[in-house]
């Protein structure tokens, strides 16, 4: 549900703008003087480049100037970002080493409800986000779902996790301060639904014998079966199905 009111919230706000790209937009000129602008003359014509760092990776936009508070933009952020996370995370009691690739193009909406520095964002994600995964045992064991596998039986259990969201809409606020007339920097915090998590987990050892313990007894089990365990508990844990948005940046006006 928060989905699809977050999509249709994105939609809704491409689309006004869309409506608004396609009417002239008038123009000041220095004479007092007024012309017409098509929305071809608008797109070959950007307003603005930016170059951004946050969770989402390193990137940069273009802008597009609609109207006075309306600006379209289109832009790429990736790369290896698993320090921004901490380069590790815990499911439950096992904790995960993290390598990241991240591939994030997007297109969304920057307002200026109030005519000043203060901006609202929306749009959509295209994410293609890799994770790679390592798990650490915990002492001599990996405690998995409340059962504790020997780890010296099980191997390394490494694997890898993806979002299986395809589009990602996504919603800021943020600030944009001119600096010059053609610098000026910006910042923003928000979140992206990226939808539930996918994961593959592999053991070294997968047709060894694996002693696993818990508060009944003691029984057997492969190393196959940790890998597996351990993947539903990524799936179930559902790591940043709400990815935080935090990026900081430079702009230049043309």
């Amino acid at each position: 549900m928060k989905l699809i009111k977050l999509t249709a919230i994105s939609a809704a706000v491409l689309a006004s703008t869309a409506a608004l790209a396609a009417e002239p937009v008038a123009v000041v000129q220095p004479a007092n003087s007024y012309s017409d602008r098509t929305f071809f003359q608008t797109v070959t014509h950007p307003a603005a480049v930016s170059a951004e760092v946050g969770t989402l990776g390193y990137g940069a936009n273009i802008g597009w100037a609609l109207n006075d508070k309306t600006e379209l933009q289109a832009g790429w952020a990736g790369g290896d970002v698993a320090d921004l996370f901490g380069g590790d995370f815990d499911a439950n009691d096992v904790n995960y080493e993290v390598d990241s690739d991240f591939s994030n193009p997007y297109l969304g909406v920057q307002l200026r409800p109030t005519g000043n520095w203060f901006t609202m964002g929306a749009g959509i994600i295209v994410p293609d986000n890799d994770f790679d995964v390592r798990a650490n045992a915990k002492g001599p064991n990996f405690r998995i779902n409340n059962v504790d596998y020997n780890a010296a039986e099980t191997g390394t259990l490494e694997g890898t996790m993806e979002h299986r969201n395809k589009l990602a809409p996504y919603a800021t606020i943020g600030f944009r301060p001119n600096i010059t007339n053609n610098f000026g920097l910006f910042g923003e915090i928000g979140a992206a639904y990226m939808g539930q998590t996918d994961a593959t987990v592999t053991s070294s050892n997968p047709n060894g014998n694996v002693t696993a313990t818990t508060v009944n007894g003691t029984t057997t089990v492969k190393g196959s079966d940790v890998a597996k365990a351990a993947e539903k508990e990524l799936e179930d844990k559902d790591w940043l199905e709400w990815m935080p948005i935090v990026k900081v940046g430079a702009t230049y006006r043309f």
